[in-house]
């Protein structure tokens, strides 16, 4: 299968299975906080892949080729996936039963907080040519400490979390959003194996630590 191909069933399957986790539970489509979220992260992950077949398609088929091949890290991946899909249930489960709702503007504040992930996924995209969706060093990968590199060590993750918490509040689910913090301890497992594994096979890196002391959030952790 080439390029193109991939890229689009890998989009198709992932924008089905969305729609199934979320609408299923539910008993309903009569739910605009999904479709908001729907459009929220396809419109641009469709944008996204376009421009990287056609400006890095090297860095596309990295990103589609995400096997981890360490047991712990496929167990992280794992139990991601799970938490994710709980996510999405969950919040389904809150819509069709009305047992809580956030006050105030919380999908509003979390379709801005979910759009500034997606800007911070984008410009790292463009900062580091060497990402991966595995923990891995490839042949060839060069330290990058340089833009958002130069405040946190992991701008990428900074990104995926800021995005994996907003889901709730654009659902308008409080109960997601509890089920949500797990993504925390899971993410800070997964660092702390990837920095083990930099240090050891990433020239610098060790060093770049010590210059950049933050992982995920400046002045935090």
């Amino acid at each position: 299968m080439n390029l193109t191909a991939r890229a689009v069933t890998r989009y198709a399957a992932g924008l089905a299975l969305t729609l199934l986790f979320l609408f299923v539970p539910a008993g309903t489509f009569d739910w605009p906080h999904a479709w908001l979220l729907v459009i929220l992260l396809f419109v641009p992950m469709l944008a996204v892949g376009a421009v990287l077949r056609f400006r890095a398609p090297a860095l596309l088929r990295k990103r589609l080729d995400a096997k981890e091949t360490e047991p712990a890290q496929k167990l992280i991946a794992a139990l991601t996936a799970i938490l994710s899909a709980a996510v999405l249930i969950t919040a389904g489960l809150n819509f069709r039963c009305g047992w809580y709702a956030f006050p105030g503007t919380a999908a509003v504040t979390g379709a801005v907080l979910f759009s500034l992930g997606w800007l911070l996924y984008a410009e790292i995209l463009r900062e580091n040519p060497f990402l991966s969706r595995t923990v891995r060093c490839g042949a060839g990968q060069k330290l990058v400490d340089t833009g958002f590199y130069a405040c946190i060590r992991h701008p990428m993750y900074t990104a995926a979390l800021s995005m994996f918490l907003a889901i709730p509040l654009v659902l308008n689910s409080p109960v997601s959003f509890a089920v949500s913090l797990l993504y925390a301890p899971l993410f800070a497992a997964r660092i702390k194996h990837e920095e083990r594994l930099l240090e050891k096979e990433l020239e610098g890196y060790a060093e770049y630590k010590k210059r950049v002391r933050y992982r995920l959030v400046p002045g935090i952790w």
